[in-house]
């Protein structure tokens, strides 16, 4: 029986060394010193032995336990250390070895246009309105003067949820918003800028979405001259001193009169170039004195009360102020185009 014992202690130091793992290690402890292992079938065999045999024999096993458990202790211990070195070896970090580069964003150009507008308008004393894209009939054409069967309202040029709602055309309907929230009181000065949307083709100079910025002021006495002041002063501001402002006939049905409003072109300061086609214009808006018809269903007095309204593409400024050459690039993400605007913002 002690030719057993000895057999028993040197397997299981034998397993022990050549573990090599932490989960071999627990398998050649369970294999040796659990209930039903090696050693404590050693045990089992006292029952076989004479009283005065036991308790040499139980010495014997516990001689063999001890050594069998300091093993696995040592063991334990050195693997334990050798898989904190192999875990500290790769998530080592080389401090010399250049960083990931993060691509930081810019301010979107057309966000740079819309922000110096309002900071313009808003130095005039403006307020900047906002209003929802999903937009009732009622608000984008009824109260602007569009009746039902005026052509803007075909479903060619105009996205429809329902007979009722759609998607807003132009920011002219925050407009009506704001007189009718008005109640009949004056002053009123504000702009409106959003996103608007219609049906087109995209290219170059075309988008199914866009952005607007449009402005209206209502008071007392408020006249073309005022108009024609404000825009001369935004178009300075935006394109640079000097600036002349340039007054066509036109339509629209909010406004009587309407006008198309050119402006100097910044290129060639109005001597005519290729960006203006060489007549040294460019237009940039439209605009006009606000309807009698329009005030009065917003409930003002239209023999007491006149107004200006005007309407800017912010793509159409954005794209003759920094000289881009297709408006699809607002809309692509591509950073390289987007890095341009770091310096202005």
């Amino acid at each position: 029986m002690n030719n057993r014992v000895e057999q028993v202690r040197q397997e299981a130091l034998q397993a022990i060394a050549q573990a090599s793992g932490l989960e071999e290690l627990q398998q050649v402890r369970n294999t040796y010193l659990s209930k039903k292992g090696a050693v404590q079938e050693l045990m089992s065999l006292m029952r076989n032995l004479s009283r005065e045999e036991k308790p040499a024999f139980g010495q014997l096993v516990n001689a063999c336990k001890d050594a069998v458990t300091k093993a696995l202790e040592e063991k334990q211990a050195e693997l334990g250390k050798a898989a904190m070195n192999a875990r500290l070896a790769s998530e080592k970090l080389d401090i010399t070895v250049p960083g990931d580069r993060f691509e930081i964003g810019t301010v979107h150009p057309l966000m740079l246009m819309q922000r110096e507008i309002e900071d313009l308008f808003i130095g005039m004393g403006y307020k900047v309105a906002e209003g929802p894209e999903v937009e009732l009939d009622h608000y984008n054409f009824e109260l602007a003067n569009i009746p039902k069967d005026h052509p803007a309202r075909d479903m060619q040029d105009t996205f429809y949820i329902d007979p009722n709602t759609l998607l807003r055309t132009h920011t002219t309907a925050m407009q009506m918003r704001e007189l009718e929230k008005a109640e009949g009181k004056t002053p009123i000065k504000l702009i409106c800028p959003g996103k608007v949307y219609r049906r087109d083709d995209d290219d170059a100079t075309h988008s199914h979405q866009f952005m607007q910025v449009e402005g209206l002021v209502v008071g007392e006495n408020v006249t073309l001259a005022d108009l024609k002041g404000t825009l001369t002063y935004m178009a300075d501001t935006i394109f640079g001193g000097g600036r002349k402002v340039r007054f066509r006939p036109s339509y629209f049905p909010f406004t009587e009169p309407s006008v198309e409003v050119d402006v100097s072109c910044p290129f060639c300061n109005g001597k005519g170039c290729s960006v203006c086609k060489g007549s040294g214009w460019i237009e940039i808006l439209g605009a006009g004195m606000v309807h009698p018809h329009v005030l009065e269903m917003n409930g003002f007095d239209s023999e007491k009360c006149s107004g200006f309204a005007f309407g800017v593409g912010l793509e159409r400024v954005t794209m003759l102020k920094y000289g881009i050459d297709d408006i699809r690039n607002f809309y692509t993400n591509d950073m390289r185009f987007l890095k341009i605007f770091d310096r202005y913002d």
